[in-house]
């Protein structure tokens, strides 16, 4: 198929459909950013960019109280979303804004902590995006990113139906102006973002048990068909809707298989200025 002639757009590929809330829901410093833990305690200031549903801030509040946390996200519906969750836990040291990683509404010098999960591979500018992070972070201070690296993604049995999902994501999320091998980026673009020291290794994410299984590959079987990611697939020329329906149910099929295994890999960063 051939792609529309748009310019990259700096957009988000899996928009806010539930199926994409369902996963960011169940992210917590624990199984997201384990390797900020050494670098928490009682008293910081972080801001989280891109913060979502906003579990993983209100976990990191939890963990830096009384120091304060701020998440920043681009949709005024997912902050108050965040918002409500961190009332309903009784949170109180967390707030959420709308806002621009390309331009951050905070002086210099402004957090001890600039945390990002799965951000910059949606940005066209991850670069910029660092730099305005180096800029908020106080002497002293640590900027931590994690991303995917969807091309170190290791899954059995394969299938057709998802070797041609898997191209489609890519080229899409390129279509989208983002890079979804970011993973194996971090460190280059922190050095370009002009960091002193970056400390730079890896995690990984593990879908095996039926109860993962269904729960991964039901939410993609849903976007396949009804999230931005479709909508943007169609729109691009890289896919259509037939083809979207046998991308979803390939999900199902790895789903049924109790042979089913996935491996998502991670990159991980600690810059200081």
């Amino acid at each position: 198929m051939t792609a529309s002639s748009s310019e990259p757009r700096d957009a988000y590929i899996h928009g806010h459909h539930e199926s994409v809330l369902r996963i960011h829901s169940w992210r917590t410093v624990e199984n997201s950013a384990a390797y900020l833990v050494p670098h928490l305690r009682p008293g910081l200031e972080v801001l989280d960019v891109g913060s979502g549903p906003g579990t993983i801030s209100i976990d990191l509040a939890r963990r830096v109280a009384p120091g304060k946390v701020i998440g920043i996200d681009a949709s005024d519906d997912i902050v108050a979303q965040a918002a409500g969750l961190a009332e309903s836990d009784g949170v109180g040291n967390v707030e959420f804004r709308t806002g621009d990683a390309y331009a951050l509404d905070f002086p210099d010098d402004s957090f001890d902590v600039v945390h990002a999960h799965q951000v910059l591979q949606h940005l066209a500018r991850p670069v910029d995006a660092l730099r305005e992070f180096r800029r908020v972070l106080r002497p002293g201070g640590v900027v931590a990113v994690r991303e995917v690296d969807y091309g170190g993604v290791l899954l059995t049995p394969a299938s057709a139906g998802l070797a041609r999902w898997a191209a489609v994501l890519d080229a899409v999320h390129r279509w989208d102006g983002g890079e979804p091998n970011a993973g194996r980026h971090l460190k280059a673009w922190a050095n370009a973002a002009g960091f002193s020291s970056v400390e730079s290794g890896g995690s990984v994410w593990v879908f095996a048990s039926d109860a993962e299984r269904e729960w991964w590959g039901d939410s993609w079987a849903v976007r396949a068909t009804e999230s931005s990611f479709a909508a943007h697939a169609i729109e691009s020329g890289h896919s259509n809707p037939a083809e979207l329906r046998r991308l979803a149910q390939a999900w199902r099929d790895w789903v049924a298989d109790r042979d089913g295994w996935m491996m998502m890999p991670h990159g991980e960063i600690l810059a200081r200025k």
